[in-house]
């Protein structure tokens, strides 16, 4: 079984080599590292390294020294390809299947970093002769000093079509053709993919040349033209400049992402040498993951035209899916038509350093973005406004991060609309059919003969619960927020009321019943009546709040969150029984039978349990 360079390296980027040693060791955080007392000899104080960005760890005191895979097979005693194996399924990789044909792979790609690097000096030596002096006219008027150019490996593909490939004709045109270094067309003579450009290497983070980009000299389309993807180079995958860039963040603490590598250059010219570039994409998910394990907030630094901010904003939906605690992005704003490289020779280094010190969050830029969307002056587009940042929230996977952006959102929309003037509407406190209605203030009567209709056949009595004790108890939408807003009760008018009610919760910091039931209309109003004059089998969380536990919240918000997941599962469960009696009535057999009877057992204990939220009481019944 031969493993390829390129797979192994992908699986030692997928493991966070410190939570891998601390299952077995105390590890503790060291500024952008990790120490520990070594595992492989005594000691009293930490002489253990842990560099989850480098991926190895070292020890000062015994040199011991390795990677994930060195960890699993001397600290953990499994051989090679066990070692593989745990670290792969960890790692959610497949081992590559045995191939007599893989060790010629894996020689081959070695091979063509031979290519690469005899590509690159091939195009060094032509910048630097005669045929060179367009190119190196065109970098001394974009400023690039001599050891700027020498530094990023420029280089001139002269306007050829054999140039290259006469020049490499001892690796033979199948593996130029295979670097991506020739074009081949049916019928004709392979030929020079570069041709009459300025050549920049792209690089691993090994510093090993994998790519290049090409800029035309002179006029013609494409303005910029990279290698094309090969087994060295995957573009949705690789960050122009990550070789140098890994090295100057873990100095700086930051990196920063602009759009091309002339961008790159520019800045490390000035001084900013923490900087990456995609490559001709948008920013991929898997760029985002590798700007994190440099930093937990990268600074998308994009160009101040229509074009740069909206990559700026596909980059942040893009994130969204991806955000976990701690790590997110951070988005720098440029005057309008100005890339990094005009904002430094105009303003000079300090100015981008201010920009850079005043980034805004992504939850501020998805903020703004969506503000400046549309005209906000009507009901209809406020709505849409909650209704766009909502769909952002939905995007997000991790639970908390999502509750946290809901917050946050709830708070600039309340911020923006509360001080405006609001039309007074009070509801009727009665609706009385063919009589005009009597205006006031709304009235929550005490439980009466109504509650009867709590009851009632096919009504569903934990929904009505639960909304009447929102409707008691406002305060408690927000705290429910998330696992209410992906419910949809059967019910048209229930649907309806919690609908209003998560709306009206999402714009207002504080809200009691009162407020709550002035948004209501006619039909709604008298849902929500009946729901506050019902109590016809007692829920505790309808009786009040009991005290607030450490955690903040009230035994009433916690009986409420567990109604609510009950009432969640109910529809699914009862489906679940309804087919499996269907199929055990048309297909008497003892598996049908004793799956029926299953989902008969479960059901009972589903409704013990909600009976356990019942207060009988009998006097008001």
């Amino acid at each position: 079984m031969a493993l390829t360079p390129q797979w192994l390296d992908e699986l030692r980027a997928r493991i966070t080599l410190s939570a891998l040693i601390g299952r077995t060791v105390k590890v503790t955080k060291a500024g952008r590292e990790f120490k520990a007392c070594c595992p492989f000899h005594n000691e009293k104080s930490p002489s253990f390294t842990i560099n989850d960005e480098k991926g190895f760890y070292h020890c000062f005191g015994c040199s011991a020294h390795g990677d994930a895979i060195r960890w699993m097979t001397d600290q953990r005693g499994l051989s090679f390809m066990d070692a593989i194996k745990e670290l792969a399924a960890e790692a959610g990789m497949e081992v590559p299947a045995p191939d007599p044909k893989a060790a010629q792979r894996a020689e081959k790609a070695n091979s063509l970093y031979d290519v690469m690097t005899a590509a690159q000096d091939w195009f060094v030596t032509q910048l630097l002769g005669v045929e060179g002096s367009a190119a190196r006219g065109y970098l001394k008027q974009r400023g690039f000093t001599e050891q700027t150019i020498r530094d990023f490996g420029f280089g001139l593909a002269p306007d050829n079509r054999t140039g290259l490939k006469t020049a490499l004709k001892q690796f033979g045109d199948p593996m130029l053709i295979e670097a991506g270094l020739l074009i081949s067309v049916d019928g004709k003579a392979p030929y020079d993919r570069f041709r009459g450009r300025l050549m920049i290497p792209i690089r691993d983070p090994r510093g090993r040349v994998i790519a290049f980009g090409g800029r035309i000299l002179g006029e013609g389309e494409p303005k910029y033209l990279n290698s094309p993807d090969t087994p060295l180079f995957d573009k949705g995958r690789t960050l122009y400049n990550l070789d140098k860039c890994s090295p100057a963040s873990r100095q700086t603490g930051r990196v920063i992402v602009v759009e091309g590598y002339m961008d790159v250059i520019a800045l490390a010219q000035a001084g900013f040498a923490d900087a990456v570039a995609p490559l001709g994409t948008a920013l991929t998910e898997q760029q985002i993951q590798m700007l994190w394990r440099m930093t937990e907030k990268p600074l998308l630094c994009f160009d101040g035209d229509s074009a740069g901010q909206k990559a700026a904003m596909r980059a942040a939906l893009r994130a969204l899916p991806l955000l976990k605690p701690g790590h997110s992005l951070q988005f720098v704003t440029l005057p309008e038509g100005q890339d990094p490289d005009d904002l430094v020779k105009a303003s000079g280094p300090a100015a981008l350093t201010v920009l850079l010190e005043s980034s805004q969050p992504l939850v501020e830029r998805l903020w703004r973005a969506e503000m400046s969307a549309g005209s906000l002056d009507t009901p209809e587009d406020r709505a849409g406004l909650k209704q766009r940042l909502g769909a952002h929230m939905a995007n997000i996977a991790d639970g908390e991060i999502r509750r946290h952006y809901a917050d946050a959102f709830r708070e600039r929309f309340d911020n923006l609309f509360a001080q405006r003037p609001r039309a007074s509407f009070t509801p009727p406190t009665t609706f009385v059919r063919g009589r005009k209605p009597v205006w006031g203030k709304p009235q929550i009567l005490p439980p009466g003969a109504e509650t009867k209709s709590f009851n009632a056949k096919d009504s569903d009595f934990l929904i009505q619960g639960v909304l009447a004790a929102l409707l008691r108890h406002p305060s408690l939408i927000s705290q429910h927020y998330e696992a209410l807003s992906d419910f949809v009760p059967p019910d048209p008018n229930h649907a309806a009321l919690l609908n209003a009610m998560l709306n009206e919760s999402f714009g207002k910091e504080t809200l009691d019943t009162e407020g709550l039931i002035t948004i209501l209309g006619e039909k709604l109003y008298n849902v929500a009546s009946g729901l506050l004059h019902s109590n016809g089998k007692v829920f505790a969380f309808n009786r009040g709040e009991f005290g607030t536990g450490s955690d903040g919240l009230s035994s009433a918000s916690k009986d409420l969150g567990e109604a609510i997941r009950l009432m969640k599962q109910r529809p699914a469960l009862e489906e679940a029984l309804e087919r499996a009696t269907q199929l055990a009535s048309s297909e008497m057999t003892e598996e049908t039978f004793a799956e029926q009877q299953r989902l008969r057992h479960e059901k009972k204990a589903f409704d013990d349990r909600i009976i356990e939220f019942f207060r009988r009481d009998t006097d008001s019944l």
